[in-house]
């Protein structure tokens, strides 16, 4: 059973000129799941802060597609297993993966993956 049941999240508002404002991001709050099958919750400890981030909020052409307006801000993440119905990942696991490949996202306190290695 989980203990948390709220994920805080940092949205993207609107794309910044210059230096980034708080009015450039929105704060929400969603409720979080019990994971299904083959799937895990993940309680992020750390995130990274990256100068690239900058670039990601840009709507132009890079090694990696923009952050759309009203996503989650991505950023690679350390997190720790809360919940699982995955084989191969326990409650406990520290787990970490960049940007959006196995579904976490930063700038969030919990994540649901679908357990790629």
């Amino acid at each position: 059973m989980l203990t948390m049941t709220i994920n805080h999240q940092v949205r993207l508002a609107s794309r910044p000129v210059g230096l980034p404002r708080r009015a450039d991001w929105s704060f929400t709050e969603e409720p979080v799941a019990e994971p299904g099958d083959g799937t895990f919750l993940v309680k992020i400890l750390y995130i990274s802060l990256d100068p690239a981030m900058r670039g990601w909020l840009n709507e132009s052409r890079s090694y990696i597609a923009p952050v759309a307006i009203g996503d989650v801000m991505r950023a690679l993440a350390l997190g720790r297993v809360i919940a699982s119905n995955h084989p191969r990942f326990a409650d406990g696991d520290d787990v970490s993966r960049p940007v959006r490949r196995a579904g976490i996202h930063a700038f969030r306190r919990q994540a649901r993956p679908e357990g790629r290695s």
